[in-house]
């Protein structure tokens, strides 16, 4: 069995994590995997968005603990193979957010601890209305330390504390009004609403949305100024494409624009 599916249809590739009886873990294959196919989308000029989804009856239950726990019988108690994992992961998280093409979670089921993370990190998520989601390792006594980063970058740091200590699983509802996700859909609607997303997203100029992807992680890390002064640059490097200049000019014109890109 394939752990991770790929396909691709109109310009939006679809990973599918495919480890049901794990709950889709993100085991030390399945980080591999996804790294691995993120790396080779990025370089694939067809593919202009990307979304990951699961199968089985959770979206990503976080890492794979029966896996972390055989490491424990090492001489060091597993602290070289944790650190390892905890980077590659790490390594994964931003690889995502590094790459030139949108990615948008499509969430079901459960995602919690870093399948909560994963969410977080990724540009966009759609989530089916039944969906919950957790940063719950507190409750077994491992703090969700580095799924923080990721939710602390999406949510209202009080309510990502509540979660980060407490445990508590919140719906899909909630999750959208906290910001951890675009919106909340029925589930029969979830692919559906997902797909016009990336879609929506592929029919526009690769240039330009990979010039705003990459500012947009930028930019949030400095100060206003900074940002402003950054971000005036990129302006001036985009209006300079001449996709860009076609694009102007067939909006002045009314028209279609005629992208070579």
């Amino acid at each position: 069995m394939t752990i991770l599916q790929r396909q691709d249809a109109a310009s939006v590739t679809t990973l599918t994590l495919n480890a049901p009886e794990r709950l889709n873990a993100l085991s030390d294959a399945m980080i591999a995997a996804l790294h691995h196919s993120l790396d080779s989308i990025a370089n694939d000029a067809q593919v202009r968005a990307v979304i990951i989804n699961g199968t089985g009856k959770a979206f990503c239950a976080g890492h794979d603990l029966k896996e972390m726990q055989a490491h424990r019988q090492t001489e060091d108690g597993g602290a070289l193979y944790f650190k390892d994992l905890f980077d590659r992961c790490a390594a994964l998280m931003q690889r995502i957010q590094s790459l030139p093409q949108p990615v948008i979670a499509q969430v079901h089921g459960l995602a919690t601890a870093a399948g909560c993370q994963l969410v977080a990190t990724c540009d966009m998520a759609i989530a089916a209305d039944e969906t919950r989601f957790g940063v719950n390792g507190v409750n077994i006594g491992l703090f969700c330390s580095t799924p923080m980063v990721a939710l602390t970058r999406n949510m209202s740091r009080k309510a990502a504390f509540e979660m980060l200590t407490t445990g508590r699983f919140i719906n899909a509802r909630e999750a959208q009004d906290l910001g951890l996700i675009n919106r909340a859909v029925h589930s029969d609607a979830l692919a559906r609403e997902t797909m016009e997303l990336a879609q929506s997203i592929a029919a526009k100029l690769p240039s330009a949305v990979k010039i705003g992807k990459e500012a947009f992680y930028r930019q949030i890390q400095m100060p206003v100024a900074d940002a402003y002064r950054f971000t005036g640059e990129v302006m001036v490097h985009n209006m300079l494409d001449h996709d860009t200049d076609e694009g102007i000019n067939a909006f002045l014109e009314k028209r279609d624009p005629d992208w070579q890109d």
